[in-house]
């Protein structure tokens, strides 16, 4: 690997360079011996690369735009430096962290709470899908950090009486390129008119796009770039594969990865939150421990969904784009691109799910007849041919028929569960990770599907 040149920053002021030789401490970079210590309780024995660029930036009190990829320690590259600060100046509702998931607002969260443990942070994450009571509640506490999503944030702003940011003094975007996109376009102009203009703003993001002007938007004063990796790439330790497949017969080559590769965890990544669904639904039928996560799903299944799969209770997360950004689950050990994604970006994010911190993982892109085009422009985006990943089609054939019956009682599935939800609203929803397949399982080909896993 070798060290991209020293980029200025956009006044043109050099980049300080790092020498790499020798092992930076968190305490050479400047930070406080109490985050020392708890850097080391969490086992951060040493800074990453874009810390070592960033902290020290940081605690300079200069903006930052900080390119890393996924996996790299973001967080804690702005996490620390803002505990830094609010040691030296204790006061409430400090520092604002703006996210485009809920989940990784959890995430941020607890970064944040297990850093600031011995110091008494109070944190409060602030997303929709969760009551919005509980939430008024604790603003009206004041916590130092706030993490949130722009548009549960706003509702806040605009209805919860005694809550403002006219104190803020840190403002940071996680995901910064997904959050100054369309998305969140008018919700992060209202919330840049509602807090200081002195304040210090952090940009962070595996993939930043180049249009200057919507940095000026996000009114950062002449920030400094901190980029790690110069162009998008993936992680090398990653094997990366693609499988060239008829659509009709996705589901079957799925199910032969998940027998091929059995004893690892996978992600599997759809385009839409029903075939998530109708996926997690057919893989349950033949026996695979297969749970779903995806946008439709309430928040507290969502992260039960999660939570599970962390814990190695379920080995198979499906789940829809909501997943692929900054979640770190530590052991995935195979992406599946079940349905490839329509803009290249979200495959970096995506494969950016395995191989994190040093290991090593595997990824599989499942390219049909109309996605060749899609495909291609991947493989431009990081440069790279990929391999194709050796399969026994006669193997896959003999699983056509039991995956045809799956499939068909999947979608009668789904059909009752549609008509449920219509019925009542009330209980609607509970069967996102319930073991109510296992009727259904015994009914194709006898449940014989679990046998087969120890192959």
């Amino acid at each position: 690997w070798r060290r991209p040149r020293s980029t200025n920053s956009p006044t043109g002021a050099p980049q300080p360079q790092v020498e790499e030789e020798e092992t930076k401490t968190f305490k050479d970079l400047g930070v406080t011996d109490v985050l020392c210590e708890a850097c080391d309780q969490l086992g951060w024995t040493k800074p990453t690369k874009i810390q070592i660029e960033a902290i020290p930036l940081a605690l300079q009190g200069r903006d930052i735009i900080g390119l890393a990829e996924t996996g790299s320690g973001k967080t804690g590259a702005f996490a620390l430096p803002i505990l830094n600060a609010l040691l030296e100046t204790p006061q409430r509702l400090f520092a604002l962290v703006l996210t485009p998931t809920r989940e990784l607002a959890f995430q941020i969260s607890e970064q944040f709470e297990a850093l600031g443990s011995s110091i008494g942070v109070q944190s409060a994450v602030i997303v929709g899908g969760i009551d919005s009571m509980s939430q008024s509640l604790a603003l009206a506490k004041k916590p130092h950090i706030v993490i949130a999503t722009p548009g549960r944030l706003i509702d806040h702003l605009e209805n919860t009486k005694g809550f403002n940011l006219r104190a803020l003094k840190y403002l940071v975007m996680d995901e910064a390129d997904r959050i100054l996109n369309m998305d969140f376009e008018t919700e992060v102009d209202k919330i840049l008119k509602v807090i200081p203009r002195d304040r210090k703003t952090f940009l962070f993001s595996a993939t930043m796009t180049k249009k200057v002007q919507k940095l000026q938007r996000a009114a950062l004063k002449n920030p400094v770039k901190c980029a790690v990796s110069s162009k998008y790439q993936t992680v090398e330790k990653l094997q990366q594969y693609y499988l060239f497949i008829p659509s009709k017969f996705k589901d079957t080559y799925l199910v032969y990865i998940l027998n091929e590769l059995a004893g690892n965890s996978f992600m599997v990544f759809c385009s839409t939150c029903n075939n998530t669904q109708r996926t997690a639904l057919l893989l349950r039928n033949l026996g695979f421990t297969a749970i779903p996560l995806h946008g439709q799903m309430s928040q507290t299944k969502r992260l039960g969904s999660l939570n599970k799969f962390k814990a190695k209770a379920r080995s198979i997360l499906l789940a829809t784009d909501v997943a692929s950004r900054g979640l770190d689950i530590p052991h995935v050990d195979v992406v599946v691109n079940f349905d490839i994604p329509t803009h290249s970006k979200d495959y970096i994010h995506r494969v950016g799910r395995t191989a994190r911190a040093g290991r090593s993982g595997k990824s599989i892109t499942f390219v049909t007849q109309y996605d060749v085009e899609l495909f291609q422009r991947i493989e431009h985006l990081i440069g790279k041919k990929l391999p194709v990943f050796p399969t026994q089609d006669e193997e896959v054939m003999m699983l056509t028929e039991r995956v045809a019956e799956a499939q068909r009682f999947a979608r009668m599935e789904l059909r009752e569960h549609g008509e449920k939800k219509k019925r009542s609203r009330e209980d609607a929803g509970d069967n996102d990770d319930t073991e109510g397949a296992i009727g259904v399982r015994n009914k194709v080909a006898g449940g014989k599907m679990k046998k087969r896993k120890g192959r």
